[in-house]
């Protein structure tokens, strides 16, 4: 395969916190003309077999797809994985155990809600969630605007559910190895999601790639939907200098909330190597 390709492969449906389904999202996908696609649930893959049998139902090849939540330098950054074995026992047990305390997290963030006078939240929020064992901000947000406390997600988080604001809990994830190890010991590769988001300064930035790539990941997306132009190019260069492999990935949540569409960004650098052509085996093809 070439760099040229249309590859969304970095998108959410309703089993984490995105708001269509992955047979809705496959079609979505398919009508903006993206040739290989992988749905990422957050710190989930009960949606993958519904995914690939929804991508073959609509003639577009496809390949496993999740996005692991990890503490790196008290930051929560997300690794995407790519590839894998859905049915890997190993993997589903760690990605169940960093889910684990997300319900607990919740009703702390509701309580803090409750004390700037905002109540039912935790109830509200689970109105918006289609796996209760991911109840997640984004949940929250949805319902904050819903409610009618904020006008839009962007308000909330300018107000609330963020550090120093009511709603705000942190959460210890997964550790960097662990996540690569179980993505790559089930037959897949590990991608650095949005680096451009987690505000590292140069030092913490060189440091999670370094230790990223010691553990075995092999690969980052450079053209995501929350990158900039000039993310872009910043981030085909940290590619290179690493030797990792470059993804492609919208992000997508919803219709009514991303900014950027399924299939919509701008293609891949030509220089770099896509993640897809190391991953060229575990591409399933829909049938000729």
């Amino acid at each position: 395969m070439t760099p040229i390709l249309n590859a969304d492969l970095h998108c959410h449906s309703v089993v984490s916190d995105g708001t269509l389904s992955p047979e809705d999202l496959a079609a979505r996908a398919k009508a903006n003309g993206v040739e290989l696609w992988a749905l990422t649930d957050h710190d989930e893959i009960g949606g993958q077999h519904r995914a690939a049998a929804a991508a073959r139902a609509q003639g577009m090849a496809y390949i496993t797809g999740t996005e692991i939540s990890v503490t790196f330098a008290n930051t929560t950054v997300h690794i995407v994985g790519l590839g894998f074995d859905p049915d890997d026992a190993q993997l589903a047990r760690g990605l169940a155990a960093t889910r684990g305390g997300r319900s607990e997290r919740a009703q702390d963030m509701a309580a803090q809600l409750a004390q700037v006078g905002i109540h039912g939240a935790y109830e509200g929020a689970l109105q918006f969630v289609g796996n209760p064992d991911l109840i997640s901000r984004t949940h929250f947000a949805r319902f904050l605007v819903e409610s009618g406390v904020c006008k839009d997600t962007s308000e909330v988080f300018r107000k609330y559910l963020i550090e120093g604001k009511p709603g705000y809990v942190p959460h210890r994830w997964a550790n960097l190895g662990d996540a690569v190890r179980w993505i790559t010991e089930a037959g897949g590769m590990a991608v650095i999601a949005h680096p451009a988001r987690y505000k590292f300064t140069a030092n913490e930035e060189y440091a999670l790639f370094s230790e990223f790539k010691q553990h075995g990941g092999r690969g980052v997306e450079v053209v995501t939907g929350s990158h900039t132009a000039a993310e872009y190019v910043t981030y085909a260069a940290m590619a290179e200098e690493f030797g990792l492999a470059a993804s492609r990935g919208s992000d997508f949540h919803s219709p009514d909330e991303s900014h950027t569409d399924l299939g919509t960004l701008p293609l891949l650098p030509g220089q770099l190597t896509p993640v897809w052509e190391l991953l060229a085996d575990r591409i399933q093809h829909p049938a000729a």
